[in-house]
């Protein structure tokens, strides 16, 4: 019997503590627990927009790296449903009245540092993006949803139309976590990073927090 910890439940133990700080900002609570407006969902959907752009790019560029192709899926693409939410949330002309907060654009500028370089910090951020949009992001979708009387049009991001159990893609993603050729010092640089982008995902809420009480 080996006691070696599998990699994805190191890493899920070691950014659990990351998760509370992210989760309960000001900002999120607000808008999971109805303080939060309409217009505060679609500033969210706003910066969303940037970050994916960047991650989705770095896809691009991954897809003939040998360890971090295995990640990557159309099946995850967000990108065009981002668009369609912000055409139905904002109006055909979203591209001109959207702007990235601070953090959003260094989060989008490290995505795309690592994601030219350093295939085991692309796998953090997509890691840290995509299973928490399949674990958290589509309770989210569902109350927002019920929140602002949507249909499908404007919470597109959260619906996965093309995976259908989420638990059993997210098993293979974890078991494609633990094959990966990474030695022990390149998993603990995975780790950080992974602790990078919910940093990122804290200080972006704070951003928004500020930019809505400054309006």
């Amino acid at each position: 019997m080996s006691d070696v910890i599998p990699f994805s439940t190191a890493l899920r133990e070691r950014s659990s503590a990351a998760h509370p700080s992210s989760e309960h900002s000001t900002f999120m609570s607000d808008l999971m627990t109805g303080e939060g407006t309409r217009e505060d969902y679609v500033a969210l959907v706003a910066q969303h927009w940037f970050i994916y752009d960047a991650l989705e790019q770095a896809a691009e560029r991954m897809r003939n790296d040998p360890v971090a192709a295995v990640f990557i899926s159309d099946k995850l693409t967000r990108l065009p449903a981002l668009e369609a939410d912000l055409d139905f949330l904002v109006g055909p002309h979203w591209r001109a009245s959207i702007q990235p907060l601070p953090t959003t654009r260094r989060y989008a500028d490290r995505i795309r540092a690592v994601g030219a370089t350093w295939p085991g910090g692309f796998v953090a951020h997509h890691y840290t993006r995509y299973l928490g949009d399949l674990s958290g992001g589509i309770f989210i979708g569902r109350l927002m949803q019920r929140r602002f009387g949507f249909e499908t049009n404007g919470i597109g991001f959260y619906l996965f139309h093309d995976i259908a159990d989420p638990k059993a893609f997210k098993d293979v993603y974890r078991e494609q976590l633990d094959a990966a050729p990474w030695d022990a010092a390149e998993r603990e640089r995975v780790m950080d990073e992974v602790l990078v982008a919910y940093r990122f995902n804290t200080d972006l809420f704070d951003d928004l927090a500020h930019a809505k009480a400054a309006a």
